[in-house]
């Protein structure tokens, strides 16, 4: 360990507590923005929405339409060979 303590010259130093510094102030935002999207969905919720199919929808909305048609179209599939259909 103190070898490698001794190869770290001030440069190196200097570029971790930047690379530690930034990671420490994006991971602040991370939290910031999650509890501002729990605000959001606590919101939805009591203005009557569910929040479930409002995190479906999200998921869809990040997908490309093949993929989506892809998904569907499986889960018609084993809807039907389930007798659900």
């Amino acid at each position: 360990m103190s070898d490698l303590l001794e190869t770290i010259d001030t440069s190196t130093a200097t570029l971790l507590k930047q690379y530690i510094d930034r990671l420490t102030r994006l991971e602040q935002e991370k939290k910031d923005l999650s509890q501002d999207i729990n605000e959001i969905y606590a919101e939805a919720k009591s203005n009557g929405f569910d929040t479930k199919t409002i995190k479906k929808i999200l998921s869809i909305l990040k997908k490309d339409q093949h993929q989506i048609a892809e998904e569907e179209a499986l889960l018609e599939t084993y809807k039907i060979a389930l007798g659900l259909i």
